[in-house]
């Protein structure tokens, strides 16, 4: 309207209320301020306390890795938690959550010996240590401010950290209580190794990529047997002098070959065809062996010194291979299983950093991969290599160095799933866990089921001490219920170095002695434990034991923590508290570019969500961006959906700005009783009414990309679209005092009010600033969504059914005179309508002026009246609609052609009032 106003002679008699909210957002700089006011009020702990009483919410931040600032994927996480937390509170509920960081392990111990360079030699555990501790509060610090920046609510006096001195005794005290009831143990067996970083790996530290490993067929020639071998398949020709047995399926058949080139070979019958393919060998099956054959048979090994027995095993499939599985009980899980029920021990060869040990001296000191071919060569010397060739698989790598890991046999301390029927009760308890979405109790229950022993030791620095001691003497691991609880005391009062500064004997009970042989000199080991259980027990610091009673309301996280985070905090509160730490659990995407590719440097395809999104449009853009996505799959986000996004948000922007424009906080108590409206503003609050119902709901069940839309539509359609079309004429040229006039603004100022305090959550800045522009003293996120239960009004919304079907005809009709060069704007025309339909006759209980307003025309006239020559005609099965021009001249100071205008340049009747 401001071009309107500009042309039209009697504009200064338009009364509106005036504004300061800018028309261009320019958010990036102003939203600074509103955060350092935030901070200032303290809005946030004010925001609690006014809901303090009140039934509680509890979401449990899982503590993100301190490395690094925040990427986009970092962003969808913490704004959904932040948008929860916010629509938690303003649906009248106490709900908080405590930022957290997980702040030990390899990645910070790895990029401080990068960072350290060649001074990492010299550098002492100790001092190691203190950077490690220095690089984790410096990003802390970083991330900190990203996510201050990214317009989320918390308190930094209020976090908790895993480096923390009351974090790290919780840490060892849950640790203890696990000893004491008995599911820590310490073993030797097969665990994922990085060779690299030499260390263990857990199994939420495996990232699945292609590996190109050689693909080998190998005689075992039969003992007693001439010419006979029993052939096997493999990708890890490094294992084979680790080599102590054949495994075999009992309930498959397998049979004697006859090979054209390589003697008789055993395999299972059902593999014959593919071997023969695989390989190009010629097979002629002789004889069938039963599993008393295979019983009795003894291998010997290829190419060294040593014997295979055979062994059983429901592992071995016809998936590939040849049915006679290369058994290494040190390198393998199945094959650990196997060879220990049968006695065999997890021999390993094979030293922390992939070199060959001297059990092994043909190759002492050679690393695996440089040992394959070697090996491959030795296999060919023997005449024991059948097949050789190249196979590219998925493989485990290391979450950290990215390089393959291998399975080794060493001393671990674990976390036994099985014992007590841990794995039973938490498989029951997650039953009745609420996984959203709903497939995720069939992910977490598959893992849940095939979840190995947790290995929790890891051979590094930086981290929580497993206290453990060896025996000088004999060797022997010393760790018991009362060494663990005297040194969480010393650790309470000291912190954890002291585990490195102080003795073995200052930090026992005294008198302290091995089990084992008696001597009193023990002295500390040096593995410390997994990062994971950091995480995992961070309830327990938190929460301490209230959540045995009461657990989280919800946990929300990457779809990829039903391996990792869900399953270390289940495992240890299921062991002590037998309930999960959680009620509900909510899973988001990853985020991926916008053709739906992994984001990386090398590709150029990273969004930063500080400088490719805030620093240009403003950290509401990003929110509004999170709450425009379906977050239960994979998102995507780029430049380009970014600027619809902003487009978007300029649409709601203006809506408020038109608001504002239009409508104050006192219009608020100009009517007390509903029915006192003008009915077309009954019926707009009534439909506001049914969106506040909608968008509680959508909050409730966390479909934020619901609330967006319909946000926005309501705002674009019913509202601009829609409703500000109709009341403009009674907004601009009604008189001030005017019933009329009033009756809209208190409606406008509704639905500001109300749209305000929904959109909060998600448009947090945005939101204050109307907030405030619409004359309030306090902040949007102490009132909580409203209840417009009384202006529901199902009877008017029906009664007004017609006229908005009407309308959609009508509006037809005058752009057809638009695109024929016969009208300008609506208000030139007047339309006549004919109906004999029942769904119109309604239109006939509407006086001609309801229907001008709704139509947004001069004249609207009901019949079947024919005067005059059409501009455009329409009509349907139901309704014929004609377009003329009006007679009368045009009201220079509404624009509109009504009947009670005399000549050209006279005022209508209503403006003559208005303005005399």
């Amino acid at each position: 309207m401001a071009k309107a106003e500009s042309e039209n002679p009697y504009s200064k008699t338009v009364a509106l209320p005036e504004t300061n909210f800018p028309m261009k957002a320019d958010l990036s700089k102003r939203e600074v301020k509103q955060i350092q006011d935030w901070k200032t009020n303290k809005t946030f702990a004010k925001m609690k306390e006014i809901r303090k009483g009140r039934a509680s919410f509890v979401l449990h931040d899982g503590p993100p890795y301190a490395n690094g600032n925040f990427h986009t994927g970092h962003a969808l996480n913490k704004i959904l938690k932040d948008l929860i937390l916010k629509s938690k509170t303003m649906s009248g509920l106490y709900a908080d959550m405590i930022p957290g960081w997980d702040c030990h392990g390899l990645p910070i111990e790895v990029q401080v010996l990068k960072n350290l360079g060649k001074e990492a030699r010299n550098t002492s555990p100790t001092e190691l240590r203190k950077k490690c501790r220095e690089y984790a509060n410096e990003y802390i610090a970083k991330q900190g401010e990203d996510l201050t920046r990214f317009l989320c609510f918390w308190e930094e006096d209020n976090k908790y950290l895993t480096m923390a001195p009351e974090f790290e005794a919780k840490i060892v005290e849950v640790f203890g209580k696990l000893f004491e009831q008995g599911y820590i143990y310490k073993g030797k067996k097969p665990v994922y190794w990085c060779i690299d970083l030499a260390t263990a790996h857990a199994e939420a530290e495996i990232e699945y990529q292609n590996h190109t490993s050689p693909s080998i067929y190998v005689k075992f020639p039969v003992e007693g047997k001439t010419n006979e071998s029993v052939l096997i398949w493999t990708t890890t020709p490094w294992t084979l002098p680790a080599n102590l047995a054949i495994c075999f399926n009992p309930e498959l058949e397998y049979a004697v070959f006859q090979s054209d080139s390589h003697g008789k070979l055993i395999l299972a019958t059902g593999l014959a065809e593919a071997v023969s393919q695989k390989t190009g060998l010629s097979l002629q099956k002789e004889t069938v062996l039963s599993k008393d054959d295979l019983a009795k048979m003894v291998f010997r090994h290829p190419f060294l010194d040593q014997k295979s027995i055979p062994l059983f095993g429901p592992h071995v499939t016809l998936d590939a291979g040849t049915g006679c599985v290369h058994t290494a009980p040190g390198h393998g899980t199945d094959d650990y299983r196997v060879g220990t029920a049968a006695g065999l021990p997890p021999f390993s060869p094979v030293d922390d950093y992939g070199r060959y040990t001297d059990e092994f001296p043909l190759m002492k000191g050679i690393k695996i991969w440089d040992a394959n071919p070697k090996i491959v060569e030795i296999l060919k010397e023997k005449n024991a290599l059948v097949h050789y060739s190249e196979f590219v698989h998925s493989y485990p790598h290391s979450w950290r160095s990215k390089k393959p890991l291998i399975f080794r046999a060493t001393p671990q301390w674990f976390f036994s799933i099985d014992h007590a029927n841990l794995r039973e009760d938490s498989l029951k308890a997650i039953d009745k866990v609420n996984w959203i979405p709903d497939w995720g109790i069939t992910r977490i229950r598959s893992m849940v089921e095939s979840r190995p022993d947790w290995c929790l030791s890891r051979q590094r620095n930086w981290g929580v001490p497993i206290p453990s001691y060896t025996c000088t003497s004999c060797n022997h691991t010393h760790l018991t219920k009362e060494s663990i609880s005297h040194f969480i005391e010393i650790v309470k009062r000291e912190g954890i170095e002291v585990w490195y500064e102080k003795s073995a004997k200052e930090l026992l009970p005294s008198g302290t002695k091995c089990s084992q042989c008696g001597s009193e000199e023990l002295k500390q080991d040096k593995d410390i434990l997994d990062v994971w259980f950091d995480s995992g027990v961070s309830s327990f610091a938190v929460f301490g034991d209230s959540i045995g009673k009461e657990p989280a309301d919800l946990y929300l996280e990457g779809s990829d923590q039903h391996r990792g985070w869900f399953q270390s905090s289940l495992w240890p509160s299921m062991a002590i508290r037998k309930v999960p730490p959680y009620k509900n659990v909510l899973t988001h995407g990853y985020v991926l570019d916008e053709k739906g590719h992994a984001m990386s440097k090398s590709l150029g395809n990273v969004i930063n969500p500080t400088t490719d999104i805030i620093n240009i449009y403003g950290a509401d853009i990003l929110r509004l961006w999170v709450s425009t996505q379906d977050f239960r799959d994979d998102v995507k986000v780029g430049k380009d959906s970014i600027k619809i996004v902003a487009d978007n948000y300029r649409k709601i922007r203006n809506t408020f700005r038109y608001l504002l424009g239009n409508s104050k906080k006192e219009a608020l108590s100009y009517f007390s009783n509903v029915n006192e409206l003008e009915r077309v503003d009954a019926f707009y609050l009534s439909k506001l009414y049914q969106l506040v119902e909608d968008l509680k709901k959508h909050y409730s069940q966390y479909q934020f990309h619901q609330v967006y839309q319909k946000l926005l539509l309501f705002c674009t359609v019913d509202l601009s679209q829609d409703y500000f079309e109709i009341i403009r004429d009674r907004m601009y040229c009604e008189r001030r005092d005017s019933k009329l006039r009033k009756s809209s603004e208190f409606a406008l100022a509704k639905i500001l009010e109300t749209l305000t305090i929904l959109s909060a959550p998600i448009l947090s800045f945005t939101a204050e600033e109307v907030w405030q522009e619409f004359g309030n003293q306090d902040s949007v996120f102490f009132h909580d969504f409203p209840t417009l239960q009384e202006y529901q009004n199902l009877d008017l919304e029906k009664d007004l059914a017609p006229i908005f079907e009407a309308k959609e005809s009508v509006q037809k009709a005058l752009e057809e005179a638009r695109k024929k060069g016969l009208l300008g704007k609506s208000l030139e025309a007047k339309v006549q309508i004919e109906t004999k339909s029942e769904d119109f006759r309604s239109l006939e209980s509407f006086s001609e002026e309801d229907l001008e307003l709704f139509f947004v025309v001069s004249q609207v006239e009901l019949g079947s009246k024919t005067e005059g020559e059409a501009l455009s005609e329409l009509g349907t099965d139901k309704v014929k609609i004609r377009v003329l021009k009006p007679k009368q001249a045009e009201c220079p100071r509404c624009w509109r052609h009504t009947r009670d205008i005399q000549k050209e340049g006279d005022l209508c009747k209503r403006c003559e009032e208005a303005i005399r």
